[in-house]
């Protein structure tokens, strides 16, 4: 038998396993209704195909749940709030934990913004020399007499920093010399005194404090920046007043203030425990609260949950996340120490010892390949018993209207 005979019988025996039969063109009938169904049928599965595919592209998020076993370790907090009634010069902000860790008036990493009734910042207007109407003499004059002004300054301001300022007995180790009203009032914080006597120290009265302070009473402060405090329960809060440590209680001296009420209302812009990470929600994030009493106290309690959220490049974020419930109540004033508690907004936060690790999927291109041949499939499918249903009916129904006729 020849080589071409054994091929052709071959090829004749592999036919007999074709599944997918053809007819002949002549023999195949194309309909409207069918027409309509592929197009449709297209749309669908062009949609699906898409759908499969951005999801492929974006990934997934798993997340589990284990026991914290980190130790000795910071934690970062981010803040942004905006109190639209309290001055800056009023605000100070301290936190402390239960190790014993006192932050008192923190300023590294805080800053605070002054803003105006209408809540727009203020513009610092820079110091500018000014010559009078009609001045007609000459520059070289006016440049001696200004450097013979500076040079008098500058020896002024030197005999100012030689000198040591009284601190009113208020001296410590640490601060022997109170050469302004600021150090004065650093002196007393740690001696634990009152400071209200401002318009009997002379530092004060030369610099105007009291001057300043009604000057900005009805001004507003934005607080933003960031602390870190230790990994263990503990609490911040923003309140009016000099802070200072008396018989071990921590307390607030708002007797410069002449025993006023302050008005607290308060925006919480943003505040978060670490650095954000995709799809992270801040529960605190745009609140607002308003003093409706005067002198209230705000009180935020958060529970922080250790956070590690890994991404498909590899990159590991050691984060936190937290819930949040909040309460408020009016105070009366009454000295250094209040009866009820402290005017301020206080955030409260504890620690969970559970740790949540959030994790980027992505599904593997066979999988994704698996599903897009399930989608054209089952459409493809589905059309076709759609369209033979569809043929059929019209076709039954044309041969009874055919059969009526003729009867």
């Amino acid at each position: 038998m020849s080589l071409p005979m054994q091929s052709e019988g071959f090829m004749s025996r592999l036919r007999q396993f074709d599944a997918y039969p053809k007819t002949l063109e002549d023999f195949r009938v194309k309909t409207f209704g069918g027409a309509a169904v592929t197009l449709v049928s297209g749309a669908i599965m062009l949609l699906l195909f898409v759908s499969e595919l951005a999801y492929y592209l974006q990934g997934d998020v798993t997340q589990e749940l284990f026991v914290d076993t980190s130790r000795g370790q910071k934690i970062r907090i981010n803040l942004n709030v905006q109190f639209p009634h309290l001055p800056c010069s009023y605000l100070s902000i301290d936190a402390m934990d239960v190790s014993g860790e006192h932050q008192l008036d923190v300023d590294h990493h805080i800053l605070k913004k002054r803003l105006d009734k209408d809540g727009n910042p203020l513009k610092e207007i820079p110091a500018e020399r000014h010559t009078a109407l009609g001045d007609d003499k000459p520059k070289e004059f006016l440049d001696a007499v200004m450097g013979k002004q500076g040079e008098k300054k500058e020896e002024e301001a030197a005999t100012e920093q030689e000198k040591c300022g009284s601190c009113y007995g208020a001296e410590t180790e640490q601060l022997k010399c109170c050469n302004n009203c600021e150090d004065v009032r650093e002196a007393y914080r740690r001696k634990g005194w009152a400071f209200n006597n401002a318009i009997e120290i002379s530092q004060c009265l030369k610099e105007g404090w009291s001057d300043k302070m009604k000057s900005q009473q009805n001004e507003g402060c934005q607080v933003y920046g960031y602390l870190e405090v230790n990994k263990v329960a503990g609490n911040f809060h923003f309140a009016p007043g000099k802070s200072f440590q008396q018989h071990h209680v921590h307390v607030h001296d708002l007797q410069p203030f002449g025993m006023k009420s302050f008005n607290l209302t308060h925006t919480v812009n943003r505040l978060s425990f670490g650095q954000d990470y995709p799809g992270i929600e801040n529960p605190l994030d745009g609140v607002s609260q308003v003093d409706t009493a005067g002198s209230m106290m705000f009180q935020y309690f958060v529970k922080v949950v250790p956070t590690v959220y890994k991404k498909l490049s590899g990159k590991v974020i050691n984060t936190n996340q937290y819930s949040a419930t909040k309460h408020q109540r009016a105070i009366r004033i009454s000295g250094p120490v209040t009866e009820q508690g402290l005017p301020g907004v206080f955030v409260l936060y504890d620690l969970s010892p559970m740790l949540v690790q959030i994790t980027e999927t992505r599904r593997s291109f066979m999988h994704f390949l698996t599903g897009v041949c399930a989608i054209i499939g089952g459409v493809f499918t589905v059309a076709s018993i759609i369209d033979a249903v569809i043929y059929h009916s019209v076709r039954s129904l044309q041969q009874k209207i055919e059969l009526g006729k003729h009867t």
